[in-house]
């Protein structure tokens, strides 16, 4: 097999190689390796690749590597780094936040935005920032991770969470700072960056949420439906049929309830609906963390009770229409193209009252930031940002 063949192939499972295309690459994948083994994943691929004699395969493999854990062995995300320092900041009578730094405690600061709302932050959440040069900021937003108290629906909205970053900000002693944040994150970045352009050096976005009625319904009231079917059933079927008109407000009161029983078990079910979407190939790890009973309980109650309130905004299209307060700031939007939890229509929105901002489609993605091709493009996003520092 010609080595530009090797490189094609490499290119298409890797969006960060640059390599130019081969005419024959059509014909010789499918022989090789099947059309559905690509599309289900480098995992599947590498498999097959373990027990291929052929040399080419045997590269090719050695490249790519064989990890079942697609975060893990993301070559396009930094090595894995530890705080330098972290803490809790009192930001209410009721809240305490749990906040981290790492990377350089001199370089240009950068706050990251977790989604959810209520997902809480996880160690790789570090590793999308070259360490060498980002003094890295990472924060569990109210009731969710290590904040407390956890899953706490009081004095928990939008605007308490931008006040609270603009605390932390202080309490850092940071004058200004890169904001990157993606899905709940995007929404809150966007709020934030309106409210006070003068503290932001650049954005971030990825998988754009707007907190529209139209995407609320697309996910939650059988739009997201139409491709997984089978993963909504369970979330529908655990509503009766009289309450199935609006399933926001059916979870609500399910989650609010005083048999903490019953909360648990509606907020697994939540939770794992979303997990079940949240990529272009079903990620098993990611779906498993319906099953944890702590993390569930915090993202659903949390993410339902803003999706209830339409996330505090004064109305539909309020982070559109404040796009000029923040137009001056070089910003990038990477958006996976088959993304089901925030689907492109958002992006694409944004990205027409925004022409100035730089959006990046990923043609082969759907919703998590761990997916390769967006993990490569956000990488390449900090990287860009840091010869404008």
């Amino acid at each position: 097999m010609r080595a530009n063949s090797l490189l094609s192939t490499i290119s298409l499972l890797n969006p960060i190689a640059t390599v130019t295309p081969n005419p024959s690459l059509p014909r010789f994948l499918p022989s090789l390796f099947r059309t559905r083994k690509i599309l289900s994943g480098r995992n599947k691929l590498l498999g097959r690749a373990d027990n291929c004699r052929s040399p080419c395969v045997q590269q090719l493999t050695a490249v790519m590597g064989s990890s079942n854990h697609s975060e893990e062995f993301n070559r396009n995300l930094h090595a894995h780094i530890e705080p330098y320092s972290s803490g809790f900041l009192k930001v209410s009578e009721i809240h305490t936040l749990y906040w981290e730094q790492s990377g350089n405690p001199d370089g240009h600061p950068v706050v990251f935005l977790h989604g959810g709302p209520g997902a809480g932050t996880s160690p790789s959440n570090r590793r999308f920032f070259d360490p060498e040069f980002y003094r890295i900021i990472l924060f569990d937003q109210r009731g969710a991770g290590r904040s407390t108290p956890h899953a706490c629906l009081e004095n928990n909205t939008t605007w308490d969470l931008v006040d609270d970053i603009e605390k932390l900000r202080e309490h850092l002693d940071i004058p200004e700072w890169q904001v990157f944040g993606g899905s709940w994150g995007s929404t809150l970045a966007l709020a934030y960056s309106q409210l006070h352009p003068d503290k932001v050096t650049g954005i971030i976005l990825r998988g754009i949420f707007l907190l529209r009625k139209k995407e609320l319904d697309w996910f939650y009231e059988g739009g997201a439906a139409a491709i997984f079917p089978d993963a909504w059933e369970p979330f529908r079927d655990f509503i009766p049929e009289d309450e199935r008109d609006n399933f926001i407000v059916a979870y609500s009161k399910r989650l609010n309830s005083p048999d903490i029983g019953v909360q648990v078990q509606a907020a697994k079910i939540w939770t794992t609906w979303e997990m079940m979407t949240a990529h272009l190939i079903q990620n098993e790890e990611n779906i498993k963390r319906g099953e944890d009973d702590n993390f569930s309980l915090a993202f659903a109650r949390i993410e339902n009770h803003y999706f209830l309130n339409k996330g505090f905004l004064p109305y539909d299209s309020y982070l559109l229409d404040n796009v000029d307060k923040i137009r001056h700031i070089k910003t990038v939007i990477v958006q996976g193209r088959y993304d089901v939890c925030c689907p492109m229509m958002s992006a694409w929105d944004l990205h027409k009252a925004w022409p100035e901002a730089e959006l990046k489609v990923v043609p082969d993605a759907g919703h998590s930031a761990n997916e390769m091709g967006i993990a490569a493009e956000l990488v390449a996003a900090n990287e860009r940002f840091k010869s404008r520092y």
